[in-house]
């Protein structure tokens, strides 16, 4: 049972968009935590802890709103947790194209993802946060598109085996 919206309270729309895209963030740390323990010690290794060092600014971010809106997270936080760290674990192990393949594919989807959420909102704080969220996923696209993705033999059914979760998984964090 939800409990009767207060004064002060962010909007549904806000409320679904900082818990999806927290899931998402949080998802996304896990991808690159899953990876660098696959990779870590080899020449991708920094990059990779590049890319999660960005991740966990934007899980940060999302953790705060999350705090001071009174936003509910998912409930599937811990889904999440194993979710992302085998995702990443696992491609990473297919060798570091795979690693990077799956990059491309988050990403593209994350892109994808937080446009809408940026044509949705006036221009506000959380609007320009999502802008530099954007950037920063689409700069880790082209990280993994620079090193090889589409080299992966298998590329597009890897990526779109991947974006199908991703979007699976944005539609039930909402909610849930």
């Amino acid at each position: 049972m939800t409990r009767p919206r207060l004064p002060g309270d962010p909007p549904r729309l806000l409320n679904r968009m900082i818990r999806v895209d927290h899931a998402g963030e949080y998802g996304a740390a896990r991808i690159y935590a899953g990876q660098i323990a696959v990779l870590g010690r080899g020449d991708k290794g920094d990059l990779l802890r590049h890319m999660q060092a960005q991740e966990q600014a934007h899980l940060d971010t999302f953790n705060d709103l999350i705090a001071t809106q009174r936003v509910r997270p998912t409930a599937l936080l811990p889904l999440w947790h194993l979710a992302g760290f085998a995702l990443g674990a696992v491609t990473a192990a297919m060798g570091d194209k795979a690693a990077m393949a799956c990059t491309v594919a988050v990403e593209e989807t994350i892109d994808a993802h937080y446009t809408a959420q940026i044509e949705a909102l006036p221009d506000t704080a959380f609007r320009q946060t999502l802008e530099t969220f954007r950037t920063e996923e689409r700069e880790h696209r082209d990280i993994g598109l620079e090193n090889g993705a589409e080299q992966m033999p298998g590329y597009r059914l890897l990526t779109g085996i991947v974006k199908a979760g991703c979007r699976a998984a944005i539609r039930i964090s909402e909610r849930i």
